[in-house]
C-alpha cells in the first residue's frame, strides 16, 4: 500500500502562494480590507526573530523563527525546538529543509502559509468579508507588544472560525487561533518572545547556495534525489462539492520523493483557508477500507479514499465533514 506521508502533504499544501507587495501604516485606522492586507503584508515585509509555540489538544511544539528583508529580497529561517533537528531556510524561492542529518531542496514557488504569514495574498483577501463576519475583538497584550484582536466567524457551518492578534504598530500577527461551532481552540500560535526591526537579529545564515552544494553538504546525493518539483499542469480531474468562497489558486503535477510516481496537486482558498486535492495512481491493495480514512492534526484534516483507479487525499484547513464531502466529489472528467 502507498500513501502519500501526513508530513509531505501538510508540508505541500502550505508551500503555494503569492508574495505580497509593500505594507500600509496603521491598519487599525483604515477599511476591513486595507488593514486585513497590512496583516498579510508585514509577515513578509517585517524584520523580526522570534520563538512561537504551536499548540493543539495536548500536544505543544515550540519553534524559533527569524525573517529578514534586503536588498537581495526576503529570508526566512524556521528551527524546531523540540526533538530532531528540523530546520527551513528561504532565500526568495529557494527552500532548503533539514531534517535530522538529512537536507532537501524544495524546488518551486514557496511563499508559505505559516505563522505568522497565516493570511492570504492580497488578490483573495476580498474574499474573506463574503465568506467570514470580520468584526474587531478587544486588545491584549502578546509577547510584551500591544495588539489588536480581530474575530472571523464563518458564515455557514463548513468551515472553521479564526481568532487574531496583531501589532498594534507594524501589523504584524502576533497569536492566531482556530475555534470549532462550540468556540473551543483547535489549534493556536502564539509568540512568547519577539524583536521586531532590531538591529541585533542574526544574519549569519542569510547565503546564496552555490550551484555545485556537493563540497558544502555532505548529504548532497539524497538531497539531489528528494528533490521535490512541481510543475503547472491541467489534468482532466475536477472537485464539485467545493465550499461556496473557494476558489483554485494552482493545479500542479508534484514529484515526491521516494515514489517513482508523481502526484496531482489542486489548491483552493477562500482567502483565510486552504484546501488541498491529492491525487495519485493507486496500488492494487489500495481500496476504501485501506486508504487512510481521516486523521487529524489540530485544525488540518487529511482524508484518503481511491476513485478510478487512483488515490485521492485531501488536506483541508476544514471541519471534517468538509474534507469528506471534498473527497467524495472528486471525479476524473478527462482533460
Amino acid at each position: 500500500m502507498r500513501f502519500l506521508t501526513t508530513k509531505f502533504l501538510l508540508a505541500a499544501a502550505i508551500a503555494l502562494g503569492a508574495a505580497p507587495a509593500a505594507a500600509n501604516a496603521d491598519p487599525f485606522m483604515q477599511d476591513d480590507l486595507k488593514w486585513l492586507e497590512t496583516m498579510a503584508f508585514a509577515a513578509h515585509r517585517t524584520d523580526y526573530s522570534g520563538t512561537f509555540i504551536y499548540q493543539y489538544g495536548n500536544h505543544v511544539e515550540t519553534s524559533r523563527i527569524t525573517h529578514v528583508v534586503d536588498a537581495d529580497g526576503e529570508h526566512g529561517r524556521l528551527e524546531s525546538l523540540d526533538g530532531q533537528r528540523r530546520e527551513i531556510i528561504r532565500n526568495n524561492g529557494e527552500v532548503w529543509c533539514y531534517m535530522g542529518d538529512k537536507k532537501i531542496k524544495v524546488e518551486g514557488h514557496n511563499h508559505g502559509r505559516e505563522f505568522p504569514a497565516l493570511l492570504e495574498d492580497a488578490s483573495l483577501l476580498s474574499r474573506i468579508n463574503r465568506n467570514y463576519r470580520v468584526s474587531q475583538a478587544g486588545e491584549a497584550r502578546v509577547a510584551g507588544f500591544h495588539a489588536h484582536g480581530i474575530l472571523f466567524l464563518p458564515r455557514d457551518d463548513l468551515r472553521y472560525a479564526h481568532k487574531m492578534w496583531a501589532d498594534s504598530n507594524s501589523g504584524l500577527l502576533l497569536k492566531a487561533e482556530v475555534l470549532d461551532e462550540h468556540g473551543n481552540v483547535v489549534e493556536r500560535y502564539a509568540f512568547t518572545q519577539l524583536t521586531l526591526d532590531g538591529k541585533d537579529i542574526d544574519r549569519s545564515w542569510i547565503v546564496h547556495e552555490p550551484q555545485n552544494d556537493q563540497a558544502h553538504s555532505a548529504t548532497a546525493p539524497e538531497a539531489q534525489k528528494d528533490a521535490e518539483s512541481a510543475a503547472a499542469t491541467s489534468s482532466g480531474w475536477h472537485v464539485d462539492a467545493l465550499p461556496p468562497g473557494f476558489v483554485k489558486v494552482a493545479e500542479v503535477r508534484r514529484a515526491i520523493h521516494d515514489r517513482p510516481t508523481s502526484a496531482i496537486q489542486m489548491v483552493y482558498s477562500d482567502g483565510l483557508a486552504g484546501i488541498s486535492v491529492f491525487i495519485e495512481a493507486a496500488d492494487q491493495d489500495d481500496d476504501d477500507e485501506t486508504a487512510g480514512g481521516l486523521t487529524s492534526q489540530g485544525a488540518i484534516q487529511v482524508y484518503s479514499k481511491v476513485v478510478d483507479g487512483h488515490l485521492v487525499t485531501v488536506v483541508g484547513e476544514v471541519p471534517p465533514q468538509t474534507v469528506i464531502d471534498v473527497a467524495d466529489s472528486v471525479r476524473y472528467a478527462g482533460k
